[in-house]
């Protein structure tokens, strides 16, 4: 059967051009029997992408519920590559890398995004230097926060970054401000197919608040948590998890995830914005948690990656500084963080492990 995806005849895989989208599954179909493991994960979703099924199976990371496999339809995640075309003002022949692993969605829309619209798309290992081993400038690449602080001083090479997987802590932030790229934070997930809304991080147009991608709109439920409505996505209303400040129907402060939300005392105070307080200060891995407490309902504490429990005074002294309310009422170490595929520290097994120590 003829392919239902079509593909830009601009299109370049590492400088190779192809005339068909037989010619290009042909070529996946070689790449996927020789290639390295990332060139292996493109593989497969390249010959996906061009069969007849009108859907690509994707796991979710579990943002929103437990994690699953869903169904996301070939037509909408062309919707959602050219909304991130018409926000960046970006089309044909323009250069792009991919860096970050096609296992996932980011790196699955970066292939979408250079397939349908024509990208000269130069395939790299999602290696956290991957951009410092090559000479290359791009006009657009998306990381993770992990490969953009192994990267700073090659980041110039790239004139439009976007950031996801995970928050960007302030210090990376700060670092970000004496570039000269266009930097942004992104939203969104695997059930958004990817972002939804950007956030300019540095530059004149830095800011705390995330704008919508066009013909995506916010709301609020009765939790004041984002829900989204995407018509271009499927009529898309999905019901997040994440509490946020609304400022209108197309744009939003992030506070913190709702599942993360701590009571204490009648305060609601929210982990993410209290970790932004202290990340300046610990330079290891750390959270804000919580533990049950009689009087409090939950008591703060700060949960952190040592080896050597003695340090603990250390920090004592760095949470004496902020606010009563912020200020966690007890430490605790852990040798080593449980984190997921991507790397995202695993908040309710920390949790439950501090439960067991306590």
């Amino acid at each position: 059967m003829e392919p239902l995806q079509e593909l830009h005849p601009s299109f370049k895989f590492n400088g190779l051009e192809f005339a068909t989208a037989e010619e290009i599954v042909v070529f996946a179909k070689q790449l996927k029997e020789k290639g390295a493991s990332h060139e292996v994960a493109i593989a497969k979703f390249i010959v996906k992408w061009f069969n007849d099924k009108p859907y690509i199976k994707v796991k979710t990371s579990g943002s929103t519920g437990t994690p699953k496999k869903i169904k996301l339809l070939k037509t909408n995640m062309v919707h959602s590559a050219f909304a991130t075309g018409v926000y960046f003002n970006m089309g044909a022949n323009n250069t792009a890398l991919l860096c970050l692993s096609a296992k996932y969605i980011a790196g699955k829309m970066m292939l979408v995004r250079a397939l349908t619209m024509g990208w000269d798309l130069h395939v790299v290992a999602p290696d956290k230097d991957a951009i410092t081993q090559y000479d290359n400038t791009y006009d657009f690449a998306a990381m993770v926060p992990y490969q953009v602080y192994h990267t700073l001083n090659a980041l110039d090479k790239i004139k439009k970054l976007i950031i996801g997987g995970g928050v960007i802590d302030p210090d990376l932030e700060a670092k970000l401000q004496t570039k000269s790229i266009q930097v942004y934070a992104s939203y969104g997930m695997t059930e958004t197919i990817s972002h939804v809304a950007l956030r300019p991080v540095n530059g004149v147009d830095k800011t705390n608040v995330y704008t919508a991608l066009p013909n995506v709109s916010f709301d609020l439920d009765d939790r004041g948590c984002l829900v989204i409505d995407a018509p271009n996505l499927g009529n898309l209303h999905l019901v997040t998890n994440d509490v946020v400040t609304l400022l209108d129907a197309k744009s939003f402060e992030w506070l913190g995830r709702f599942d993360n939300v701590i009571n204490s005392g009648g305060v609601k105070l929210y982990p993410e914005k209290i970790e932004q307080l202290l990340r300046d200060f610990i330079k290891v891995p750390f959270i804000i948690s919580s533990l049950q407490d009689q009087a409090l309902g939950e008591q703060l504490i700060l949960v952190l990656e040592l080896d050597d429990p003695k340090q603990v005074a250390d920090y004592r002294n760095i949470i004496s500084e902020l606010e009563s309310y912020h200020r966690p009422k007890k430490i605790f170490t852990l040798s080593k963080f449980p984190v997921t595929e991507t790397g995202k520290i695993k908040r309710n097994d920390i949790k439950d492990l501090i439960k067991g120590y306590n």
